[in-house]
């Protein structure tokens, strides 16, 4: 049953059978999803007893064993620049013509799913994918897709296991989020893309076990079958992007062999999986402020060896992490910095091994690439690159030896960017620049759960000052005056500050930790 509003076209992707097809997914897996967050649940409480995880001694013959992958379509054998951002019609557009290899097509982390945007994004990629797209906008601007070279090829990425649906219900029940996200555009989508060359390609994101990841392959299966497709036509790439998959990378490629394209390093969510895993474990879990953190820290840098190196030893692509930064087309110095930064990062990761990487602006898709080229030259790919490292886990858990520390600065900008997502996310923008970076829900993430085990490790400023509840109290306050000063008394009242101070304060300070900020900020929405 569909209990949201009617939205424009929705009749185009909200049919009886598509329906059906998404309840059939709740059917059969929305029970076993309920199971694996509880053993979320558990495992969390292990380790907060513990304050340590470590791989998986039931699963060493998986690690051990002599394995790979299914080769991939050739549609993903060459991922050197993959563009990531919302499903919105500007954005698809833009995307697609950007002359990156993929567009992550983000119905997660760069979507605030309200109504509107779960099944507007789906019309989206409806119309793209059959090259019926058009957009103008209220300047008379129009978009479409361009026919002089080809498109970048879709990689849809559904909400994350946790998040259900409230506005599609099975008797009652509000299906899980990812099954009304991969099921409609499946439904819609998968024969169509076959017939074109392409097909059904998914990222997907928070996975914490190779169970999720057998619970997703049990997904494509049915999905394959029931839909009249090959085995095999669906392909995933994984965001390792929870440091309890950190452990079982092997493994997840394993459960998803069929149907695995490859890892991606999503070095966001992974900071803020890490400071939510061990955040009452005591001052060596404690990170400094969130822009000194840099893949260079050895935690991450071990993280990213052992991410390229299990891909590569079974077939599968190793894929970059965002570079956040944002050009700004009013001020070359920014764009010098920027363009400098990325490089930089990107230079890095594909002297690591990784075979490609994301950006967040079309205008950084050259600098990407040029990257790359530079390293693969006429290869797709440099698969044949299996670094020799040895990553323990003592490695992946060496926070402590991150330089750095905790400024007033800092404090604050994790406060101003949390709110002035929240903001934006609650009037059903997704990903927002701030200050030139490109900041989604991960990031927002990070800047609360950084507060919340600053707060509740007592850890202190360079003069000493111990950061108290009362003390983010108080900055907020001065925060939010100083936004409403910038976007003026006319804008403040007529947005939703308020509400995301309020959400914010309660994700940042509640003695109990919210899993998801954005769980709180859903149910404000809907």
């Amino acid at each position: 049953m569909v209990t949201g509003a009617e939205v424009p076209g929705g009749e185009l992707i909200l049919t009886p059978e598509a329906l059906a097809f998404v309840g059939l997914l709740q059917e059969r897996f929305g029970a076993r999803r309920d199971e694996l967050l509880a053993a979320r649940t558990r495992r969390r409480e292990e380790v907060a007893r513990t304050g340590r995880l470590d791989f998986l001694a039931e699963t060493a013959h998986i690690r051990s064993g002599d394995w790979q992958v299914s080769v991939d379509p050739s549609p993903l054998q060459d991922r050197r620049v993959e563009m990531t951002g919302p499903t919105d019609r500007k954005m698809t557009i833009n995307a697609l013509n950007s002359g990156a290899k993929v567009w992550l097509a983000d119905m997660e982390d760069a979507s605030t799913p309200h109504w509107a945007n779960v099944v507007g994004g789906q019309i989206s990629l409806f119309d793209a994918i059959r090259r019926q797209i058009s957009f103008t906008n209220e300047a008379g601007k129009s978009y479409a897709l361009r026919e002089d070279a080809p498109l970048a090829t879709i990689v849809m990425r559904p909400r994350g296991w946790h998040f259900d649906e409230s506005h599609i219900q099975v008797d009652g029940t509000p299906v899980v989020g990812a099954l009304v996200d991969f099921g409609l555009y499946a439904f819609h989508n998968a024969a169509e893309l076959l017939s074109r060359g392409s097909g059904p390609y998914f990222y997907l994101p928070k996975m914490e076990s190779h169970l999720e990841a057998r619970l997703w392959n049990e997904v494509f299966t049915l999905a394959e079958s029931e839909l009249g497709i090959p085995h095999g036509s669906i392909r995933a790439t994984v965001l390792i992007e929870t440091i309890p998959a950190a452990f079982e990378m092997d493994e997840i490629l394993y459960e998803l062999r069929d149907h695995a394209s490859g890892l991606n390093a999503g070095r966001w969510d992974y900071l803020f999986s890490i400071i939510k895993y061990f955040r009452d474990s005591g001052p060596q879990y404690v990170l400094p402020d969130r822009n000194l953190v840099k893949m260079t820290a050895p935690f991450l840098k071990a993280y990213a060896e052992l991410l390229v190196q299990t891909c590569h030893k079974r077939g599968a692509h190793a894929i970059g992490g965002m570079s956040a930064f944002i050009p700004s087309r009013k001020d070359a110095a920014v764009n010098e910095r920027a363009f400098a930064q990325v490089k930089a990062d990107k230079e890095r990761e594909a002297g690591q091994g990784f075979d490609g990487s994301w950006v967040a602006h079309p205008d950084l898709v050259p600098v990407c690439r040029e990257v790359f080229d530079s390293v693969l030259g006429d290869r797709p790919n440099q698969l044949d690159v299996v670094p020799d490292v040895q990553v323990t886990a003592d490695d992946l858990l060496n926070v402590a030896a991150t330089p750095g520390e905790i400024s007033e600065d800092g404090l604050r900008a994790n406060i101003e960017v949390a709110v002035l997502y929240l903001e934006s996310w609650l009037r059903g923008g997704g990903a927002v620049a701030i200050h030139n970076l490109m900041e989604d829900a991960a990031t927002a993430e990070i800047s609360r759960s950084q507060i919340w085990q600053w707060v509740h490790n007592a850890s202190t400023l360079p003069d000493g000052t111990v950061i108290t509840a009362e003390l983010v109290r108080q900055i907020l306050a001065e925060e939010l005056a100083k936004i409403e000063t910038a976007v003026g008394a006319e804008r403040f009242a007529a947005g939703q500050f308020v509400t995301a101070s309020e959400v914010f304060e309660s994700v940042a300070l509640d003695e109990e930790y919210v899993a998801f900020l954005t769980l709180p900020a859903y149910a404000a929405i809907v």
